[in-house]
Order: C-alpha cells, then structure tokens, then sequence
C-alpha cells in the first residue's frame, strides 16, 4: 500500500431489508488531503459514512488504515483510530453546556472532581486558534442551529484526530461562519489532518476539494483531481443528465388571484415587528435574510408554533388561530428547517411517518385505521416522490437527507393544501433531489396553493420565487416583485446595503 494513503476502503458493500444500498464502493484517502465524497441523496454517502465510523457493518469488504485492515464495530472504535465524524444532524443534549457538550464523556478530573475551568479553558483556547465564537457557558437549546454547528466542530478538534469527516458542515452556517470553516480545513490540511468533505454544495467542493469521488445508486462513477473538477461534468456524472443552469436572474412578478393570507403588522418583542405582507392564490413568496433576521420566527408564529405579541394574521380573509392543529385541519402545513427533530419521527418507519398528520383522512367515521389503508397510503406517496430506498418499514433514520426530505414532503401532498410554508427546502440534499422540491413547488402553485419559502440560497430563492420579501434585524426592509432580480441584489438588501450605497463605496 501506498504510504500516502491513510485509509482505503475496497468493495464495501451494505444492504437494508435485501435493498442493496452500497455495491463493492471504493474510497482512498491520502494523508493532509481534502478529499469530497458527492452524489445524489441515496446515492450511499450516509451509509459508507457510518461504515467507517462504526455506526453501521459492512456485509463485504475490507477496510485499510494506517496500512492496517481492521473491523469497526462501534464508534469508540473509529475514534481510537483516529477518525472524527460532524454528522449533519447535529447530535449534541439541549439542556447541557456547550463546554459539558465537548467534552461529554471525556470529562477532565482533579482527584474524582470535574475540573471545570480546565475544560473551558481548552475551549476557549480552540476557539481563538481557529477564530470560532461562541460562549463556552452557554446552553445549548439557547443557541441558534449555526452556533450549535459551530459546538459540533469543536467537539471534533478535540479529538486528535488524522481523519475528520464533515457531512454537510457549512448546511445552518453563514457565509462568515462558512469562511471560518474553511480557515479551519487549512489549518488542519497543514498539519497533516486528512478531511473527507461531504457537501450538496458544489462551489464548496470547487474551492476545497484536492480529490471527488462521486457516488450514484451506491456505485463508484468517478475519482476527479482537482483539475478535472469540470461543473457540467460533475453534475453529469452525479445526476446522468444535464440541468439548465438557472443560476442567475430571477424574474419577479405580481399575481392579482385572491389573497390566500395576510399578514398585518406581526411584532413579537425582540424577534420581529412590523411585519406586513400578502400571499395570493398559486404564488411562490420567498422570504431572505441573514441568519438571525426573524425569518424561520415568522414561519412559527403563521403556522401556530410561535406566540407573538401584537398584530393579525388573516387565512382566507378569516383570522387565523394559533392553533397547530386547527391550522392543519385549515389546509396549512410547514416542511421546517430542522427536519429530524421537528418534521420526522426518526424511529419510526415510513409508513407511519407519512400516516401522522393525516390519520383523520384514514380513520374517517371510524375509531380505527387500517393497516392495508395505511400501507397503501404510504405506498402512494413513496411512488409519487420517488423515495429511495421504497421498503415503507425502513425507520425513516436510516434514509439519506435527501429522502427524508421527501418523507416530510410527502406527509403533506397527501392533504388538500391551501398554503404551504417551508422553511429551508433543500439544506443538506443533492442537486438532483433539489429540482425534484422545486418542481414539486411549482406544481403546488400551479394548483393554486400559496407557498411561502424561507431560504439561505439565493440561487435557490431566485429559482422558485415569484416575488421576495427581505428581512433584516426582524424587519422587512425590501420588496422585489417586479423585474429580474440578482443574488447581489437580495444579499445587499439583507446586508442594509442599497445599490446607490454600493455604488458610492465602489467609487
């Protein structure tokens, strides 16, 4: 073996319930290298993450590291080797620490006792070498999901660790919070570390990556250098097929159908305030602004899952409750932005995550549902979306980001909508499975249900919005509803910056 590489993988194969999911997939890693692992969601990149982190074992093949083939039966297995995983679910306890977090199992002592200010000490020191910042005291449920993806990346520089594995790292991240990422990945390219990057983002994978491997229907498709990483070829090999790039301008417009939902002067004390706008019958409005501007708050509080202070909310010129569940009855329903602990069941299968919110529909007149009529429910929605693997007992934690997506997507096609609000699309999912919830978007608009969309791609926003509202310090500061509209344009908005301040600045 090479002593470059540190680990090699060699026709690793995984199956779930007879679905063969991993096909004698190959990876090599070579030492102080940043190598990007890509593919379709359910392409079988979560499932040879686990393969090498213990999580899961492989039916078939061998595993080499440090030129040694071993067995990873468990996690503490993988650590003791030297690899370090940040999932992209975030896997920290709410009520602790971020400092307890870190260390969470590896507490530092003094004779028996907790030696606190060791263990924030180190914290702190980790955050100034690689320019993180967070409170080292601070609970964690108090935080936002980008600074608890910042606790996820220092619990792993703890470990000294040769190889780190980050699934979609930068997916809750601000693009300032991003660039200290990336400061990171080079400091720890410099010294030797080995980093296998996953990530959706493929401008990432441009700027990082020394190697790719993509994956497609658990199949190797192609190793790229860092000078054959060709954007059209990528996608091809990723996708099979070419995507118009609709990456540039967006083209806004009006729509004079009924007004599906008002909201008048919405304000809760120290989110948002003042926040009006109208969402009219088949229209796609899309919400953008900075981390922390109010715009998943917003969300909450039309859906019902956030109380706010003063102002009204008209569904169908009627007031709308704050009521969840009335609200669902009513033909609302949200895809939120954290779909595993707010939009899935994890241990639950397919079948009965799908069933969920839609029990009413199944039971009818009756006390109880039928296990055929809901199998056959689930089954409907699986062929609709195309949900891979489409075994409705698989527990919906072992399905890829991407089909997870579609479980949470799914649940709610199946109900008569009238609005849809959502909340990060397609954080975390592959560019392949991102066209499939665009297109699914737009189908809803072209039924006449009103879509509310909150995402931090502006290619994204600009792909499937019909008009923009902008948010800034939980004001809405900006309006585009008529003519093409720029990324540079909604990011200048969301960063309080005008064309003509631009323009003076450039001069």
């Amino acid at each position: 073996m090479n002593n470059d590489i540190l680990l090699s993988a060699r026709d690793i194969e995984k199956s779930f319930s007879g679905v063969k999911v991993l096909k004698k997939v190959n990876l090599e890693i070579r030492r102080g290298e940043v190598h990007a692992l890509i593919g379709e969601n359910g392409a079988g990149k979560s499932t040879l993450v686990k393969i090498l982190t213990g999580a899961y074992q492989k039916d078939a093949g061998i595993i080499r590291y440090n030129d040694t083939e071993v067995e990873l039966n468990s996690r503490h297995d993988a650590i003791k080797l030297g690899i370090s995983v940040i999932y992209q679910e975030l896997s920290l306890i709410p009520t602790l620490t971020v400092t307890q977090n870190i260390f969470l199992g590896r507490e530092k002592d003094t004779a028996g006792i907790l030696n606190k200010k060791s263990m924030r000490k180190k914290v702190i020191e980790i955050m100034d070498y690689y320019g993180l910042s967070v409170d080292p005291d601070a609970i964690v449920e108090t935080l936002s999901i980008a600074q608890r993806q910042i606790v996820e990346i220092l619990k792993a520089l703890t470990f000294e660790s040769s190889l780190i594995i980050m699934d979609e790292p930068t997916a809750s991240l601000s693009s300032k919070e991003a660039e200290s990422l990336f400061n990171i990945i080079n400091n720890l390219k410099q010294k030797n570390v080995s980093i296998l990057y996953i990530s959706h983002r493929l401008e990432e994978i441009y700027r990082l990556a020394d190697r790719i491997t993509i994956l497609r229907d658990g199949k190797n498709i192609a190793v790229l250098e860092k000078g054959q990483t060709n954007p059209t070829d990528v996608i091809r090999f990723m996708i099979g097929k070419e995507l118009a790039d609709t990456s540039g301008l967006g083209r806004m417009r009006r729509n004079d159908k009924n007004v599906v939902l008002k909201v008048n002067k919405l304000s809760c004390k120290g989110v948002f305030a003042d926040i009006s706008f109208e969402v009219h019958e088949g229209e796609v409005l899309g919400i953008g602004g900075l981390v922390g501007s109010g715009r998943t708050e917003v969300l909450h509080s039309i859906y019902g899952a956030k109380k706010y202070d003063s102002g009204e909310i008209l569904f169908n010129g009627k007031p709308l409750p704050s009521s969840i569940i009335k609200n669902i009855r009513a033909g609302i329903a949200m895809i939120p932005e954290d779909r595993r602990n707010q939009g899935l069941i994890p241990l639950l299968d397919i079948t009965r995550n799908i069933a969920a919110p839609n029990y009413d529909r199944l039971s009818g007149r009756n006390i109880w549902v039928k296990a055929k009529e809901e199998l056959a429910f689930c089954k409907e929605a699986i062929l609709q979306l195309d949900i891979r693997p489409n075994n409705p007992e698989i527990q919906v934690m072992n399905l890829s980001g991407g089909n997870q997506q579609k479980v949470v997507v799914g649940k709610w096609l199946m109900r008569n909508l009238k609005l849809l609000l959502v909340d990060e699309p397609t954080a975390g999912i592959d560019i392949g499975v991102k066209e499939e919830i665009y297109n699914i978007i737009e189908d809803l608009a072209s039924k006449g249900v009103a879509v509310i969309v909150v995402s931090s791609d502006l290619k994204e926003l600009l792909r499937v919005s019909h008009r923009i509202i902008v948010l800034r310090n939980g004001r809405i500061i900006k309006e585009f509803n008529d003519g093409f509209v720029s990324q540079e344009d909604v990011l200048k908005a969301a960063s309080g910056i005008t064309r003509e301040e631009a323009e003076q600045f450039e001069q």
